[in-house]
């Protein structure tokens, strides 16, 4: 077994196919079913995974590449780490031991041979925001369901312009509805507690009329802005107008006079 090294540092000759890392993960999920673990896919991944019918769309916003994936992000539960754990290294994964005595109780970093890093986010993803896992992963059979996949980008403060893009495609590929089939579930806003934490709030709306705004620095066809644009209007007006816990309209009084989001620690 190689030395854990970042996906930055593995030569393009050595790196994995986009095709291998979509195969991979799907097979870990389908793996950790048989054995009774719950694992789904999350971030950009996921969201290719659910809009590949879009594949000219991806090209012409540059998202798509020789490391397009830097790694697998799955989502887990923290009662099932030992299984996770056991699982993984049976197929050939390795944990970097410093790694997982700092973060192993809520993240656990694996590395192998082939695909250079699986991050597994246990019970809930904590960045600037955090998004609640209990009760959500089993509502799709590979990923987080498309209302936290779009969640997952919009909660983050300085999103850069990958996640711009992956949100332009999540939006045009999918509508807004009452339930996770094929739909982003507009209840798992109030589920996530967007309605009770006004600073998640202020991140995701403000987010939305930057991405509003940004629409047009980008290379791709008419038809698809105006899409997109209707979706984030419909997206807005929900999340101004459902009505709000006095825990949010009294945090909203102070508005950004005081931080409204977590810092995300980086690790090297």
């Amino acid at each position: 077994m190689k030395r854990f090294r970042l996906p930055s540092e593995i030569p393009i000759e050595e790196y994995p196919s986009p095709e291998e890392f979509i195969n991979e993960a799907i097979a870990i999920v389908e793996g950790a079913k048989e054995r009774g673990i719950t694992l789904r896919v999350i971030g950009g991944m996921a969201i290719y995974m659910h809009s590949k019918e879009y594949e000219d769309l991806w090209k012409r916003l540059k998202r798509l590449g020789a490391k397009v994936f830097t790694d697998i992000d799955l989502a887990g539960y923290s009662k099932e780490r030992d299984k996770i754990a056991k699982f993984l290294a049976e197929r050939g994964y390795e944990v970097d031991q410093r790694l997982l005595m700092y973060y192993g109780r809520v993240r656990q970093i694996y590395y192998s041979d082939r695909i250079p890093m699986v991050e597994v986010f246990l019970d809930r993803l904590a960045m600037n925001h955090t998004i609640e896992f209990k009760g959500r992963l089993e509502k799709d059979p590979l990923t987080l369901p498309l209302a936290e996949l779009l969640l997952e980008k919009l909660q983050i403060v300085r999103m850069n312009d990958k996640d711009f893009k992956d949100s332009i495609v999540l939006l045009r590929a999918h509508e807004f509805g009452w339930d996770d089939n094929d739909k982003i579930n507009l209840e798992a806003f109030k589920i996530q507690g967007l309605f009770d934490d006004w600073g998640f709030w202020y991140t995701v709306t403000t987010n939305l009329q930057l991405l509003r705004s940004k629409l047009d620095e980008y290379d791709i066809e008419e038809s698809h802005k105006v899409v997109v644009r209707s979706r984030i209007d419909e997206l807005l007006k929900y999340l101004n107008e459902t009505p709000k816990s006095k825990k949010w309209e009294k945090r909203a009084k102070i508005g950004t006079k005081e931080k409204w989001y977590n810092e995300v620690e980086e690790w090297h």
